[in-house]
């Protein structure tokens, strides 16, 4: 193999990771709102039923709750889909809404701003 394409090569990769990871860093900081923590999670029960989804739980771990869901069946008769999650976390005084689809994140922002 050519040195200029091993070097080219690992320069596309370099680039791939590097993408990768500075997406990871934006989505993980997630939207902040100053709502209380229970308005969100109203917000995003209402959101997740009128999108077809069914709430599975809700678990409390400390500061945050991860909300468990998946995509209901349509009225077909194949089951559930996969097991998703998101999390609704308390940052000073602020909800930070982390793992959440960006479909799902622009309802609950307009219905937080209702």
């Amino acid at each position: 193999m050519h040195p200029r394409r091993t070097v080219f090569g690992l320069a596309v990769t370099a680039l791939a990771l590097t993408a990768t990871a500075t997406s990871a860093q934006a989505q993980a900081k997630g939207k902040h709102y100053a709502v209380s923590s229970d308005k969100a999670m109203t917000a995003t029960r209402a959101v997740l039923e009128r999108k077809g989804y069914e709430l599975v739980r809700v678990v409390d771990s400390g500061d945050a709750q991860v909300i468990y869901y998946r995509r209901g069946n349509n009225g077909r008769g194949q089951g559930g889909g996969p097991m998703e999650r998101m999390v609704i976390r308390t940052v000073e005084r602020r909800v930070v809404f982390e793992e959440v689809p960006s479909g799902l994140l622009v309802d609950i922002d307009l219905e937080l701003k209702l």
